[in-house]
């Protein structure tokens, strides 16, 4: 049943399985395989708070089904059951087709649904907040990053293709995005931008801000 709450919003957190050598390889030149997997866990778990904290109900969502739970995730499923959050699997081949069924599936039960990735630990509360007010008057909103990319996306209206074309990962995701949006005859309003941890340098930015969320233990 859709929540029809004009305030209500479905915060959808994307992450991938944490699994050695396949989670933060580009921090593997300086972590190291296990340091890499244990950055994944950590990034995951420090968002997983922030958006829990921002007040709106909160949906984690696996890449993939996998038929047994790799052992890295049970802090992360232990953190997610003790919270109350709902688990999920998302679906689609490329980040754009994942995206977008995640947003179409939200806007099926609530006014407004957003999407933030777990290396994204700068995307604090009010930041969501921000996000979900900015829903009022515009039909998506995004979060920009350094990188070119973005650390969120929102919507309060769903159009099919609407994240078609855009080249993922690199600089010009944001522009396509953007561009694409208008395309299908959607509005898009833009929140300051911040920070998502690829780097070791972005690594080293989350461990000096957020020194109690950065454990590699």
């Amino acid at each position: 049943m859709r929540n029809k709450s004009a305030e209500a919003a479905l915060v959808m957190q994307f992450a991938k399985w944490p699994e050695r050598g396949r989670v933060k390889t580009r921090l593997m030149p300086e972590l190291g395989e296990q340091g890499a997997l244990a950055a994944h866990v950590a990034l995951s778990l420090a968002v997983l708070e922030r958006l829990c904290a921002s007040g709106y109900e909160v949906r984690f969502l696996w890449d993939r089904s996998l038929p047994e739970t790799p052992q890295p995730a049970g802090p992360i499923i232990e953190r997610i059951q003790a919270l109350g959050v709902k688990q999920g699997t998302q679906q689609g081949d490329v980040l754009g087709e994942r995206m977008e069924a995640a947003l179409a599936q939200g806007l099926a039960e609530f006014p407004k649904a957003l999407i933030v990735g777990s290396d994204c630990p700068s995307v604090d509360p009010g930041y969501v907040q921000q996000a979900v007010q900015a829903l009022e008057t515009a039909d998506v909103v995004l979060g920009p990053s350094d990188d070119g990319g973005y650390v969120l996306i929102g919507a309060r209206t769903h159009r099919p293709g609407m994240l078609d074309r855009i080249s993922w990962g690199t600089d010009q995701a944001l522009e396509q995005t953007i561009a694409r949006l208008a395309e299908v005859g959607l509005s898009c309003a833009q929140l300051p931008p911040r920070w998502d941890v690829d780097e070791p340098g972005d690594w080293q930015r989350f461990v000096d801000q957020f020194p109690g969320d950065c454990s590699l233990t």
